[in-house]
């Protein structure tokens, strides 16, 4: 006689285990945008067509700290319930944590700058629209964004945005010669071609953003899962790995593929890349028409989305010195929301080189990076803060010898400044 079926069992376990993984899939999609928004663009660019494939390896370097940085802002989102800011705020003494929030402060709106910037570019590539009132649009679209949305829909938004970006540098990818070999070599053998230590940088604090590191601990907390006890918790921990690894590596692909376009079309020949408006009008006759504006299309989508983002983490921010959640309605939020956009716009205003400004909007991400991991290491290693969830000594080892090279590489760009 056959046997009846456990109806407390699930027809299916292997659908419904992917059914279940998909619960915690988001974050990490949310905040890829952040690290292919235009100022790597800008930085990528610049590093394909000055050293062709030599500087691949700082995207792959940068990826694998990334995975581990941002994996350790989750950690501290999951096991606690508080983002980065609302640690320091409570964990900081007053005067360390107004010096940690307001270094963030500055590199949020350094990022906002480039987010903007970008996607004002995009505008004008594809319209004719004046970067000043491309600016403004994209600033009123990120606010509107952000102020009729919620975390759910722009995640659904962002994944839109980046499976753009996706697929158009795919697409650039089909139609270019590429040298495959140099690239495979380039990407994990580090060279140090001179003069290059200001790109290296730049590309560095394009991938390893503070603002990421800050948004991704607020995306995580404000689902609460550390309310839901230590099966839930150790559940998010292993699935937020997975979220993360696979949102980073569809950062490093997309960004991997910007300089070896760069390398392929503007250094095989000899141009060199001072504004975007310059690489899209160069991309035109080598390969062809619909690649130019595919080009456009995708800087402007990533000028959108990472608008939004850093326009998020500014309010997160500032809320979170105040241990106040990322809420739109609340002052100290919409504060942080309306100094990121307000400030980055001035900036704009001032702005005489577009291309330079978003180079060296990502060196200035660069050097506020040490102090954005330093306090993180300090925060998910202190068991006053996680409890049983806080650092192993290996993942502390690991934490440090990144915050070693993100500090050595900082003092190298002075030293290099200064000669």
């Amino acid at each position: 006689m056959k046997k009846a079926a456990d109806p407390t069992l699930p027809p299916n376990r292997s659908v419904s285990k992917t059914l279940e993984i998909l619960r915690y899939i988001g974050p990490g999609l949310f905040v890829t945008v952040g690290f292919i928004d235009p100022g790597n663009w800008a930085t990528n660019m610049a590093a394909g067509a000055d050293y062709g494939y030599k500087l691949l390896w700082v995207v792959t370097l940068s990826t694998v700290m990334l995975i581990v940085l941002q994996h350790n802002a989750a950690h501290l989102g999951i096991a606690t319930g508080l983002c980065i800011a609302e640690g320091a705020g409570k964990y900081f003494k007053r005067l360390t944590a107004n010096l940690f929030i307001g270094t963030a402060m500055l590199a949020v709106v350094a990022t906002a700058l480039a987010e903007i910037l970008g996607a004002a570019i995009g505008l004008q590539m594809l319209f004719k629209i004046p970067i000043a009132v491309g600016a403004v649009i994209t600033s009123v679209f990120a606010a509107a964004m952000l102020f009729s949305n919620s975390y759910k829909r722009l995640e659904a938004w962002i994944i839109g945005f980046v499976s753009i970006i996706s697929i158009s540098f795919l697409f650039e990818l089909s139609i270019i010669d590429i040298k495959w070999a140099e690239a495979l070599k380039g990407c994990f053998i580090p060279q140090f071609p001179t003069g290059s230590i200001t790109v290296i940088m730049g590309v560095l604090g394009a991938v390893v953003m503070p603002h990421n590191l800050f948004l991704h601990s607020e995306v995580i907390q404000s689902r609460k899962w550390n309310l839901q006890g230590d099966d839930v918790i150790e559940k998010q921990l292993k699935y937020e790995f997975l979220d993360t690894i696979t949102a980073m590596i569809i950062g490093w692909v997309i960004n991997g593929a910007m300089i070896v376009v760069a390398a392929s079309v503007f250094y095989a020949r000899g141009i060199a890349v001072t504004e975007l408006q310059q690489a899209q009008v160069a991309l035109r006759p080598i390969v062809g028409g619909a690649a130019a504006v595919i080009f456009a299309l995708a800087l402007l989508a990533a000028g959108l989305a990472s608008s939004i983002t850093a326009a998020m983490a500014g309010g997160s921010i500032l809320a979170g010195l105040y241990n106040k959640p990322l809420e739109l309605s609340e002052t100290h939020t919409r504060t942080g929301v309306g100094v990121t956009i307000v400030g980055a716009l001035i900036l704009i205003f001032l702005l005489k080189d577009p291309f330079k400004g978003l180079l060296w909007s990502q060196i200035a991400l660069s050097v506020q990076l040490p102090w954005t991991i330093f306090g993180l290491i300090y925060l998910t290693s202190s068991k006053k803060v996680m409890g049983k969830y806080a650092n192993s000594t290996t993942n502390k080892i690991s934490l440090f010898i990144m915050a070693a090279i993100v500090t050595a590489l900082n003092i190298y760009l002075i030293i290099d400044s200064i000669k």
